[in-house]
């Protein structure tokens, strides 16, 4: 008897939570709960890691299922953390306020146009400037992180620094920095040998402890790895 869920319908299914936990983040942020409506981006960048997993394990990777990632990203990778950013303060900023928030739909939306034609992923599992999740995630961190300390940097407004995250964000999601992947599950890593196995318990340890703290450094030291191995390799190549 044909099953009347089959497997090959869960990578969608699992896209369109991703989707939903988007919109859901948009209703919080305009309801003012800001943290709900940032852990809700973070929960999304994790679907969107799972869909992947799920897909290649049913072996139902599709071309539909590829467009609907797409669609559900700019959703909770664009049009989400860009208003969560607006909600956290910016709307007091005027149309300064509406054009630094829109930098992260822009550069989200570009970014998914880029991969969705080949020019911004390669065959080796590298992606060329910033993914649009660990952009969502890295923002969306930090407005948690600030809303819990918002007097961690003294004598300069979270104002301040998030305009600049925002800056830095779009311009890396349009970079040609080579990115690899971020860790994620896949068969090889149901296999783990006992250290490997260790740190990973460690990690999502640390991250459910220090919680945004952990997601926003853990984000950080992705991006700068990034930009630190482009540099390397222009040096490489200048020298030679």
């Amino acid at each position: 008897m044909r099953s009347p869920f089959p497997a090959s319908y869960l990578p969608s299914l699992l896209t369109l939570m991703n989707m939903l936990c988007g919109y859901a983040s948009l209703i919080m942020s305009g309801a003012g709960s800001l943290e709900v409506a940032g852990w809700l981006i973070i929960i999304a960048a994790c679907l969107d890691g799972a869909d992947g997993f799920v897909a290649r394990l049913t072996r139902s990777e599709s071309q539909f299922g590829g467009q609907l990632d797409s669609l559900a990203d700019l959703v909770s990778f664009g049009i989400a953390p860009s208003y969560l950013a607006y909600a956290f303060g910016f709307e007091g900023l005027g149309i300064a306020g509406v054009l630094l928030s829109f930098l992260i739909v822009l550069g989200a939306a570009l970014r998914l146009a880029r991969f969705n034609i080949g020019d911004a992923g390669s065959s080796t599992g590298a992606f060329i400037g910033l993914p649009s999740p660990a952009a969502a995630v890295t923002l969306a961190s930090f407005v948690i992180w600030m809303l819990h300390e918002p007097g961690l940097f003294s004598g300069t407004s979270p104002l301040v620094m998030l305009s600049l995250l925002c800056i830095m964000l779009a311009v890396l999601m349009q970079s040609r920095i080579t990115y690899g992947t971020l860790p994620r599950f896949s068969r090889a890593s149901l296999t783990l040998p006992p250290l490997s196995s260790v740190l990973w318990v460690a990690v999502v340890f640390c991250l459910v402890i220090c919680q945004a703290k952990a997601f926003f450094l853990f984000m950080l030291l992705y991006i700068l790895q990034g930009v630190f191995n482009s540099l390397r390799l222009l040096v490489r190549e200048t020298v030679l």
